[in-house]
């Protein structure tokens, strides 16, 4: 994406709600009447916008609707909201990159993660292999396509069947019910992924990946071949919210330090080199997927889910975008707001 491309990741609004200074990033959602109200105003703001395109680089995903809007929010307590087509199921895509990556920051520790993959933005695209040459073969975080397979390649198991578990599982805990595979987008994604099993052989090449670089591939696309819902995204996002434990099952899926280090990375690489101009403008970690899913979290309060399939040029769904960053400046969701401390 250019920079002038980024520089249209929001459009302008001239009715845009800016962050309200009386709601901050501490303290907990505003009552359920006032969420329930917003979420309805937010899905009707937005539900005529009819900008953007359905991905169509891989042919299944060229089948979806483009009219589909959903909108979803789970508190850190367990309360679930929801609007429009909050229950239609799509693919995760990329955003399973955020959840396979606590899934391994949790299996080998923050240290080692920093180490051999990276947490730093490349400020190039998401499927760059120049990034990789100009790193010495090192990837530089676990967003971007290289450092999301190199994340996969530390997937523990002694099969790939024992590593495909591992991987379904871990994301069916944070979604808080068990997930399945779209096969027949697997299949369709399978025939499409040359550029990905290219920068899984040059990883390896560089010793970054030691294992068979194609099972990495289809371990990578396969992950983000699970159907979810907008209900399920924010289940997931509210389970890194509320310190690794499920809000709606109770279930650990990781621990508060992997919830950390997980919100820190998707902060400043989850929008790839869009994140700086998503936190300016929403406040929040957050991350999209090309069938049109964005989950954002609001550390200790909760997780905001949309999916919405007509994609901006970057690949993020545009009633997506608008919907998240009016809902953080109206439900107080943006975690850089605050007021003056009141001393005694």
């Amino acid at each position: 994406m250019s920079t002038s491309e980024n520089a249209k990741l929001f459009p302008d609004e001239p009715d845009l709600v800016l962050p309200d200074t009386t709601v901050v990033s501490t303290g907990a959602l505003p009552d359920a009447e006032r969420v329930e109200e917003m979420l309805r105003d937010t899905h009707e703001r937005y539900r005529e916008v009819h900008d953007g395109d359905v991905a169509d680089y891989i042919p299944a995903l060229a089948e979806a609707d483009p009219a589909l809007f959903g909108i979803s929010l789970t508190s850190a307590a367990g309360h679930r909201f929801s609007v429009g087509d909050a229950q239609h199921e799509f693919t995760i895509q990329s955003i399973a990159k955020a959840f396979v990556f606590a899934l391994v920051v949790q299996e080998i520790g923050h240290v080692e993660v920093r180490e051999r993959i990276g947490v730093n933005n490349t400020g190039l695209a998401f499927d760059s292999v120049m990034a990789i040459e100009l790193n010495d073969g090192h990837t530089m975080n676990p967003m971007v396509n290289a450092g999301a397979l190199a994340t996969t390649a530390l997937v523990p198991g002694n099969s790939w069947d024992a590593k495909w578990d591992f991987i379904q599982s871990g994301l069916s805990r944070f979604a808080g019910r068990d997930l399945e595979v779209d096969e027949a987008l697997f299949e369709s994604e399978s025939e499409t992924n040359i550029r990905n099993r290219g920068i899984a052989r040059l990883l390896e090449s560089y010793g970054r990946i030691e294992i068979d670089p194609l099972e990495v591939t289809e371990l990578y696309t396969r992950q983000g071949c699970l159907r979810v819902t907008t209900d399920d995204l924010a289940a997931m996002g509210a389970t890194l919210a509320n310190g690794g434990d499920n809000p709606i099952t109770g279930v650990e899926a990781v621990d508060p330090g992997v919830s950390r280090d997980v919100l820190s990375v998707l902060a400043t690489n989850g929008m790839y080199q869009a994140s700086g101009d998503w936190l300016f403008e929403v406040g929040m970690p957050g991350k999209s997927g090309v069938s049109g899913g964005i989950v954002t979290i609001a550390p200790g309060k909760g997780s905001l889910a949309t999916f919405s399939p007509p994609l901006d040029a970057a690949g993020n769904s545009v009633r997506g975008l608008r919907a998240t960053r009016h809902l953080s400046a109206t439900l107080g969701l943006n975690m850089f707001a605050s007021n003056a401390a009141r001393t005694m």
